[in-house]
């Protein structure tokens, strides 16, 4: 039994089961057992890999893509260049070795880096040593100092809690996590929540993922007061829709989502039509979202790679070529590749352009 498991266990038997949102927050954040309080979880030797540790290929398209937002929004000096969720740092690594194209850009900068993880935290600190920036830490991103930011999230919005609710013959009623035995186990509360009016035959889940639409508004409320763009990349759907994506991750395996709980990672997908309601509440213009594949193709991916190639060995070349059908790959409908299940949706302050990558589909 996990540390947390035991602190779980004795805080439902006093004080009643407790919601899914509040068992995510404490897999993943509990001060002295949470997930990413306690191990670097990325890499082989973890238990998943991101874009960025895939290839360097998406951090410097993605550092492309802020120098050009930049130059939109009228080249602010200084300008916050803002990452949610760094892991180890090698996005923003990448990022800013591209920027250096765009040396007056790449001088703007005052880095803000939004995590929690100690762990992490040096890593990132590592990262930027190598890279020669100094940047500063902060645990919310409401910390972050005011001014014009580029904000980026690449598997951020995944990690953050969701709510589930399920439908019975009586109405929608929160899922809880609470015992059966002594084991962690899901239930319902036994009151309906009348705010729910959603027609679903009994036994649907529907899961609300509503930290995630507080952070999508307190972003775009940024960046219109202050000015900017906000990048997300995230796994997820473009529409509503019913049924729960809440699952476990561990050593690259799928696990049981209340088994081990601080030992593996938990995410849900990212509902980014959601994310696109709660930005244009707060008065932000929303681009996307767009399949990551066609977004990184339009950004230049392909020529990136041939670049790439010419100075690469056939082995390195081989590994390039691959980075890029795995970025790229749509798969299938009952499983969706990268390039397909990933999503890309930015928000702007009001009278920029289209950012980069999303001009020709806004134009279709």
């Amino acid at each position: 039994m996990s540390g947390l498991e035991a602190e779980l266990r004795g805080l439902i038997a006093e004080g009643g089961p407790i919601s899914v949102e509040r068992y995510m927050e404490l897999a993943l954040g509990h001060p002295r057992f949470g997930y990413y309080r306690t191990r670097d979880p990325l890499g082989r030797a973890g238990d998943f890999v991101t874009a960025p540790e895939i290839s360097q290929m998406f951090g410097e398209l993605v550092g492309l893509w802020a120098a050009l937002c930049w130059s939109a929004m009228g080249s602010p000096d200084p300008v916050r260049l803002v990452e949610l969720g760094p892991g180890r740092g090698t996005l923003m690594a990448d990022a800013l070795r591209a920027a250096a194209a765009l040396p007056a850009f790449r001088a703007a900068i005052d880095l803000d880096f939004v995590e929690t993880s100690p762990v992490l935290r040096d890593l990132q600190t590592t990262a930027m040593a190598r890279s020669g920036v100094q940047g500063a830490w902060h645990d919310a991103v409401e910390t972050v100092p005011a001014g014009p930011a580029i904000v980026l999230a690449n598997e951020f919005f995944d990690a953050l809690p969701v709510r589930h609710y399920l439908r019975t013959h009586a109405g929608w009623c929160e899922r809880l996590v609470g015992l059966s035995d002594g084991i962690l186990a899901f239930g319902a509360a036994p009151d309906t929540e009348p705010s729910l009016k959603l027609d679903a035959p009994p036994g649907t889940i529907l899961e609300v993922g509503i930290a995630a639409r507080r952070m999508a508004a307190v972003l775009a409320a940024r960046v219109v007061r202050e000015g900017g763009a906000v990048l997300i990349v995230d796994y997820g759907y473009a529409k509503p829709r019913f049924g729960e994506t809440l699952q476990a991750v561990r050593r690259h395996r799928f696990v049981d989502v209340l088994a081990q709980p601080g030992e593996a990672d938990l995410t849900a997908h990212v509902d980014f039509s959601a994310l696109g309601r709660a930005a244009r509440a707060a008065g932000a213009e929303v681009h996307g979202p767009a399949g990551q594949g066609a977004w990184l193709k339009a950004l230049g991916l392909e020529t990136r790679a041939e670049a790439l190639k010419r100075q690469a060995t056939p082995s390195q070349a081989e590994a390039i070529d691959a980075a890029v059908d795995r970025l790229t790959e749509a798969g299938t409908t009952e499983r969706p590749g990268m390039g397909a299940l990933f999503k890309v949706m930015a928000f702007t302050a009001p009278g920029l352009p289209p950012p980069p990558g999303f001009e020709a589909m806004e134009r279709q």
